[in-house]
């Protein structure tokens, strides 16, 4: 019996703790697969894309599309979480078709190269050029330049503020409507009061968060690094309206809490919608209440960004 308060909704995910490890992730990786549902919802479409990255070398994504959306769509850039070290699971494919279908936009999911093999900042460059290439070929993917969001739970979080400062410092001319952000990382200090407090969390913990350093080898003194613990950037302004989801019973609840803070500060408008009685990624179980209601708040925050006026 967990010790923390979490919604017994959660069930047995309230009690899991991932083995991460290199040996773990070395035997257990390589069997991650896309799951094939992807390729039979009866109102999405799903097209397979190599594109190259920064390096020459391909990474994997996908075009969600539902059925009759039309040749000039709102399109979500979605960047899945896993410490940095994990393959997409079901649940993010799942909640990338759910926001194709109920927010009505098309969905980019990239599949970025994955530490320990490949350490940062691989996964933020993949991301990057990824984005990259959706807006350069927007007419031939049937999307509008003007109405692209970016979004990512977790480390997916951490990358899809990577990806909205790196293109602002870059000077890119995307213009991101939102960035959407459920229980993000984005404070590697470790110092916050959650992170001190949740050492044994289920489903993910400071002692995890710990142990991914060395694997993803960010060096402090890297340009690059801001990326990574984008909470000590040394501007905010520019970013886009976001969304922030942090979860009650999370080594990373405060990641979420600071970040809001330092957008408001700098005059970003800012949704924050604390979920309680939860645990990091605790949308994992897909038809528990609190989830089903998370989620629905996301895909509501989305599809009022996207209906708003340039």
């Amino acid at each position: 019996m967990s010790k923390y308060p979490i919604k017994k909704e959660f069930f047995p995910f309230n009690r899991f703790k991932p083995p991460i490890s290199k040996v773990f992730l070395k035997i257990a990786v390589p069997f991650i697969k896309t799951p094939r549902y992807i390729y039979k919802d009866k109102v999405l479409g799903v097209k397979r894309y190599e594109i190259a990255s920064y390096d020459g070398e391909k990474i994997e994504c996908f075009l969600f599309s539902p059925q009759g959306i039309g040749e000039k769509a709102p399109c979500l850039i979605c960047i899945h979480g896993g410490g940095f070290v994990l393959p997409a699971a079901g649940y993010h494919y799942k909640n990338a078709m759910r926001y194709a279908k109920e927010v009505g936009c098309k969905v980019w999911f990239i599949n970025y190269r994955l530490a320990p093999k490949y350490v940062h900042p691989i996964f933020f460059e993949d991301c990057y050029a990824a984005t990259c290439y959706l807006y350069d070929n927007a007419d031939t993917l049937g999307i509008d330049v003007e109405k692209i969001g970016i979004g990512g739970d977790s480390a997916g979080a951490t990358l899809s503020v990577g990806v909205c400062m790196m293109a602002r410092d870059r000077k890119h001319p995307i213009s991101f409507r939102f960035q959407m952000l459920p229980y993000p990382f984005l404070d590697m200090r470790g110092g916050s009061e959650s992170n001190r407090k949740y050492t044994d969390t289920p489903m993910w913990n400071s002692t995890l968060s710990k142990r991914i350093g060395p694997m993803v080898k960010a060096d402090k003194e890297d340009a690059f690094y801001v990326y990574y613990s984008p909470v000590e950037a040394e501007s905010f302004a520019g970013l886009p309206t976001a969304y922030i989801e942090p979860a009650e019973f999370d080594c990373l609840h405060d990641d979420g809490i600071l970040y809001a803070e330092k957008l408001q500060e700098a005059g970003v408008a800012v949704t924050v919608n604390e979920t309680k009685g939860t645990m990091h990624g605790f949308d994992i179980k897909q038809k528990a209440p609190t989830s089903i209601e998370a989620v629905s708040a996301r895909v509501a925050f989305m599809r009022k960004m996207f209906e708003q006026k340039s």
